[in-house]
């Protein structure tokens, strides 16, 4: 009964404190400005299914793909088994799905297999961080905490799968032996070999079912400790994954977004007997109000989908890989843009807990990211093809580009000057429009 209690204790505290970080997140990703991603809802289905569920762009390389499909896989289906723990630990139980016989036993094996492809698949991505390090994992802005959080992260599952498979042998020892309420059930492909290589068969029945229970808690406490984990580390991703993908823009990767307040402008300014927009309303977020920007100073002025973007990335570095402006040395790095929009949303969201609502604290996103990373952008939109969710950095890129151009009159000289020859001459070219066939005629020659 002391046991029961312990168990119901530990499971309601562990999903309390989930539930409440999963609003603080949601919270925060409302802090976001409205954006319409519900239109072709067929389109966004057949994308979520191929992209998400499907992890197409995983396997484009075949060697992190494969493994992080045999984690993925082993996190969803192993964790059916934790369904069985959990009414077990309510009432008192053990094995209370063994009643479905033939299938118990190929489930159990199945799991085991997936455990032990698990726990290899982790060491293999330790090797590839830590002794390998290839070039996207030991990149500067993954220095301190990121760099821990992953191991951490991979060494957390090795742990529950080593837990999973020590659980199981010393329970299938137990069975052979017809110790208390251990009956046959199950099949143990793995730990049945792992019980052999331990001697197992040959340790007292007391210690046998003291490593049974020590793993059954150190796996349930793990499993719920690491759902609570990954709410505040990279690893979200496994829960916003699909609805980031269903929510990825249709449009073309390259088309940029006109600004509707512009736009009016710029129709009323062509054409006199179109009346100027009227000026956008603020709007109350987080308890204050915000007036219209154009571009993006802040995490407020992004839209709520940039936001879940952030809080998506798993900092796998992909698009910083295939990313121009990084190959060539600059410093545009598109996870960064994201790792410092997140962190930047996690900063805002502290100040409204602490505070009720949120005051402004002199800083903004243009205080962690600097105007050399926005402008080294070519737009190519690499990035984006890239992420293996759909996260689209450049988004915010050009919605910080804007506001340093359209609010604060800061480019690059280049850009200024092209400015000026488009107002003055209609055209990029510091040249007016009578000398443009003249212009044309030295280029045939």
């Amino acid at each position: 009964m002391i046991e029961r209690i312990a168990f119901v204790v530990v499971l309601v505290a562990a999903v309390l404190l989930f539930t409440r970080n999963v609003r603080r997140i949601s919270r925060n990703i409302k802090l976001g400005k409205d954006e319409d991603r519900t239109d072709r809802k067929g389109e966004r289905w057949a994308l979520m299914t191929r992209v998400a569920l499907g992890q197409s762009k995983m396997v484009v390389r075949p060697i992190a793909g494969i493994l992080h499909i045999i984690v993925y896989a082993g996190f969803v289906i192993i964790n059916i088994e934790v369904l069985e723990i959990v009414i077990d630990g309510l009432f008192g139980t053990h094995r209370v799905l063994s009643f479905m016989g033939g299938f118990y036993a190929f489930l159990i094996g199945s799991f085991e297999w997936l455990a032990l492809g698990v726990w290899v698949a982790c060491a293999i991505f330790l090797i590839r961080r830590n002794i390998i390090k290839l070039k996207r994992f030991v990149m500067k802005e993954l220095d301190g905490w990121p760099r821990t959080d992953a191991n951490l992260i991979l060494f957390s599952e090795i742990a529950l799968m080593t837990a999973f498979l020590l659980m199981n042998a010393a329970d299938s020892t137990l069975q052979q032996h017809g110790i208390g309420h251990y009956r046959e059930v199950g099949s143990y492909p793995v730990s049945g070999r792992i019980a052999e290589a331990l001697s197992f068969p040959a340790q007292l029945s007391g210690t046998l079912v003291a490593i049974e229970r020590i793993c059954w808690w150190f796996h349930i406490i793990g499993i719920l400790a690491f759902l609570n984990y990954l709410v505040v580390s990279k690893h979200l991703h496994i829960l916003l994954a699909f609805p980031n993908v269903w929510y990825s823009k249709l449009k073309p990767k390259t088309e940029v977004a006109n600004m509707p307040r512009i736009t009016g402008e710029v129709k009323s300014m062509i054409d006199p007997s179109i009346a100027p927009p009227e000026p956008a309303q603020p709007h109350l977020v987080a308890g204050v109000e915000m007036t219209e920007r154009f571009g993006a100073k802040d995490v407020f002025d992004l839209s709520w989908k940039s936001l879940m973007d952030a809080y998506s990335c798993t900092e796998c570095g992909r698009c910083t890989s295939e990313c121009p402006a990084n190959i060539t040395g600059k410093l545009l790095s598109p996870r960064k843009i994201m790792m410092d929009t997140r962190d930047r949303l996690e900063e805002v969201g502290r100040t409204i807990d602490a505070k009720g609502k949120w005051e402004d604290d002199g800083k903004s996103l243009h205080t962690r990211i600097t105007d050399e990373e926005l402008w080294a952008c070519t737009t190519c939109n690499a990035c984006t093809q890239a992420c293996p969710v759909n996260i689209d950095p450049v988004n915010i890129i050009m919605e910080m580009r804007r506001f340093l151009v359209m609010e604060e009159s800061r480019s690059r000289p280049a850009l200024t000057s092209m400015f000026t020859n488009v107002e003055n001459n209609g055209a990029p070219w510091a040249f007016g429009p009578d000398r443009r066939m003249e212009w044309a005629e030295e280029m045939k020659s």
